[in-house]
C-alpha cells in the first residue's frame, strides 16, 4: 500500500468518525453484519483476532463490499499481521506498541494504529514515523481528559481512543481536534449479531451516526425586499412574541434565531441554518444518503476546515445549510 493510500484510509476513518469494533464468532455472520454497518451509515469495521472466525469474516467482507474500510484488530503477532493483509485488511490496529510489530506491518505497507495510554508509548510512535495512535483503554486510562494533557506536548498526534466510549460521552472526544475518530461496540452488541437481529444494529448504527452529527436548528432568515421591510416585520414579531431585535449590516434580527434580510439572499424564500457538530463529517455522511451540495458555498477556517456548506437543492423554497 503506497503512502497516499495509508493517507486515504486515516482520511476517510477520520470522516466516518466511528469504527465499529468488532468481536465476531461466526463467519456466516459477517456480510449480514457488514451491511447492516453500511446501511446504517458507518462503512467500515474493526474485526477483532479474539476469535478463529477473524481471518474469514475479512475476507469474506473485503471481497463482497471492496469499498468498506475494514480493518484487522487485537493483533499480537507477526502470523496474525499475515492473516489480516492476506484477507484484505485495510488498517491494523493493536492493544498495545510492540514495535516488531509496528515495523513488520510497515515493511508489509499496512498502516497500523497501536495502542499507547501515556507519553512514553507516543515517544515510541513517533520513534517509528507514527502520528496516529489508538488510545486504549480510554475512560480507563483518564478519557479525554487525559488525551488533552498529552496533546499539549505532542501536537502532531491523532489518536483513535477506544474502550468505554458510548454514546454518552462518544461527541467529548469527537469534539477535540486530535481526535481522528472514535472506536465502540455500542452499536454491534455481541447478543445482537448471535441472535441475527441486524435490523437492529442498522438502527443502533444510524443512530450512533445522528448521534455524532447532532444536528439541531439554527436560524431561520426570511427575504424581504428592503432595510424598512425587514425592520418593520422585525419589530412586528417583537411586539408580538417579545423576542427582541438587532441590526446587522444585510438583515434585521427578530431575536438570534430570526433573520430577515434587507435583499433577496438565497433560497426563493429565504433560508435555514442546521447546525452540526462536524461539517466536513455530516457532508461526508450525507452524501453518502444522497444529498446534495454546492461545494462552490463552501467556507473554511484558518485551518482549512470546513465550517458551512449550502445543499444544492431547495427545500419549500427555502435554501439549507449546514454550520459549525
Amino acid at each position: 500500500m503506497e503512502n497516499g493510500e495509508k493517507m486515504n484510509v486515516l482520511k476517510e476513518l477520520s470522516l466516518i468518525g466511528i469504527v465499529p469494533v468488532i468481536k465476531i464468532d461466526r463467519v456466516e455472520d459477517a456480510l449480514p453484519l457488514a451491511k447492516a454497518l453500511i446501511d446504517g451509515g458507518l462503512p467500515c469495521a474493526e474485526i477483532t483476532f479474539r476469535t478463529a472466525a477473524a481471518k474469514d469474516a475479512i475476507a469474506a467482507i473485503t471481497k463482497e463490499y471492496p469499498d468498506m474500510i475494514v480493518g484487522a484488530g487485537t493483533v499480537l503477532t507477526k502470523e496474525q499481521v499475515d492473516a489480516a493483509i492476506e484477507a484484505g485488511s485495510k488498517f491494523i490496529v493493536s492493544p498495545g506498541f510492540n514495535p516488531e510489530i509496528v515495523k513488520y506491518c510497515q515493511e508489509k505497507g499496512c498502516p497500523i494504529v497501536p495502542g499507547i495510554n501515556n507519553p512514553t508509548g507516543i515517544e515510541q510512535a513517533l520513534s517509528l514515523g507514527l502520528t496516529t495512535v489508538k488510545f486504549f483503554p480510554a475512560e480507563q486510562s483518564g478519557g479525554i481528559n487525559m488525551i488533552k494533557a498529552m496533546s499539549a506536548p505532542y501536537g502532531a498526534v491523532t489518536f483513535m481512543p477506544t474502550g468505554g466510549i458510548g454514546p454518552g460521552n462518544v461527541n467529548d472526544y469527537l469534539s477535540f481536534n486530535k481526535i481522528l475518530c472514535c472506536g465502540g461496540s455500542w452499536m454491534v452488541k455481541a447478543d445482537m449479531i448471535s441472535a441475527g437481529d441486524f435490523d437492529g444494529i442498522t438502527k443502533l448504527v444510524r443512530q450512533a451516526v445522528d448521534t455524532m452529527l447532532g444536528f439541531k436548528f439554527k436560524h431561520m432568515a426570511i427575504n424581504e425586499t428592503s432595510k424598512d421591510a425587514a425592520d418593520s416585520d422585525a419589530n412586528a414579531i417583537d411586539g408580538i412574541f417579545g423576542l427582541g431585535t438587532r441590526a446587522a449590516s444585510a438583515s434585521t434580527f427578530a431575536s438570534e434565531s430570526i433573520e430577515i434580510m434587507h435583499t433577496p439572499g438565497k433560497g426563493t424564500h429565504g433560508h435555514v441554518g442546521i447546525q452540526t457538530n462536524n461539517v466536513e463529517r455530516a457532508v461526508y455522511h450525507l452524501e453518502r444518503r444522497g444529498v446534495k451540495f454546492d461545494h462552490s458555498t463552501a467556507r473554511f477556517d484558518k485551518a482549512g476546515k470546513m465550517t458551512f456548506i449550502y445543499l444544492a437543492d431547495e427545500i419549500g423554497g427555502f435554501a439549507f445549510h449546514i454550520c459549525h
